[in-house]
C-alpha cells in the first residue's frame, strides 16, 4: 500500500497581496521617523502597534517572538554604551573614570535599546514570508533597476540554502571522521575557509551557466510573472505612515519626545 500525503497549503495574508517594492518602501517607513527622538514612549508604541498588525503578515506569533530572540540579545549592547558613557543628568548613581550612570544615561539605554528592537522588527513581519522571485520580479518591473544586477542577487540568495547544507554536511563529516568534537574556533575558520572556496567555485560556474543562457545579455528582458502597484499598496503605505504618526505623537503628548540633535 502507498500512503498519500496532502501538501500542506500555506494560508494567503493580506500582506502576500502588497508588492514587494512597497515593503521596502513600509521599511524605511517604519524606520527611519524613528531616528527623530531617542525615547521610550515612542518606541514601545512603535513595537505594540507592529505586534498588533501579526496576523495581517500570516506569520505565527511564535515565529515572529523567536526570530526577535537576536534582536532582544543585541539591544542591550547597544544601549550600554548610552548607559555608560551619555552625558550626565539628573541624579548619578555610579561614576568610575570616564563611565558615569546617572538618570539621564539610564533613560536613554533604555531608549535606544527599544529603538533597536523598533528597527528590526519591521524586517521580520515584511519579509518573513517573502518569495526571493516575486522580490526580484518587483525590482525589476516596479522599481526599474538593472535586470542583470536584480538576477545576480536573486541567484546569490538562492545559494544561500546550499551554503547552510554544505556547513551541515561538513560538520557532519568532520564528527564522522572524529576531528569535530574538539578546538570549536580553528574547527569554525577551517571549515569557514572551505566553505568560500565551495562559494567561489559555484559562484564562477553559475555565472558561466547564467551567461550562456543569455541572462548577461543587454537586451531588454521579458518576464514571466508581472508586478504591479495596486490599491492594497497604497492602504499599506498609509498604515505605515499611521502608526509612525500615532508612535510620535505619543512621545509627544506623554512628553518625552526629544529631537536626536537637541
Amino acid at each position: 500500500m502507498t500512503a498519500v500525503i496532502a501538501p500542506t497549503e500555506t494560508r494567503a495574508a493580506w500582506l502576500d497581496g502588497v508588492n514587494p517594492v512597497t515593503r521596502i518602501l513600509l521599511a524605511l517607513l517604519l524606520s527611519i521617523p524613528l531616528f527623530a527622538s531617542i525615547d521610550v514612549v515612542s518606541g514601545l508604541v512603535a513595537i505594540a502597534l507592529q505586534l498588533i498588525c501579526i496576523p495581517l503578515t500570516g506569520l505565527p506569533l511564535r515565529t515572529v517572538l523567536s526570530r526577535m530572540v537576536l534582536l532582544a540579545a543585541i539591544s542591550p549592547i547597544a544601549g550600554l554604551s548610552m548607559l555608560l558613557y551619555a552625558e550626565p543628568e539628573g541624579q548619578i548613581y555610579w561614576s568610575f573614570g570616564v563611565a558615569t550612570i546617572s538618570e539621564e544615561s539610564i533613560r536613554l539605554a533604555l531608549a535606544v535599546s527599544l529603538r533597536v528592537i523598533a528597527l528590526g522588527l519591521p524586517t521580520i513581519l515584511l519579509f518573513g514570508r517573502a518569495d526571493p522571485t516575486e522580490v526580484a520580479d518587483a525590482l525589476a518591473q516596479v522599481a526599474r533597476l538593472p535586470s542583470r544586477f536584480v538576477l545576480g542577487v536573486l541567484a546569490g540568495t538562492r545559494m544561500l540554502g546550499l551554503f547552510l547544507d554544505d556547513w551541515r554536511t561538513m560538520g557532519l563529516a568532520r564528527r564522522a571522521r572524529g576531528v569535530g568534537d574538539h578546538g570549536a574556533i580553528r574547527r569554525f575558520f577551517s571549515m569557514a575557509f572551505v566553505l568560500l572556496v565551495f562559494a567561489v567555485r559555484r559562484g564562477s560556474k553559475l555565472a558561466m551557466a547564467m551567461e550562456a543562457r543569455g541572462f548577461g545579455s543587454d537586451i531588454p528582458r521579458t518576464w514571466s510573472r508581472p508586478s504591479r502597484l495596486h490599491a492594497r499598496d497604497a492602504v499599506a503605505v498609509l498604515g505605515g505612515v499611521l502608526i509612525m504618526a500615532a508612535a510620535l505623537a505619543a512621545a509627544v503628548a506623554a512628553g518625552t519626545f526629544r529631537f536626536i540633535w537637541s
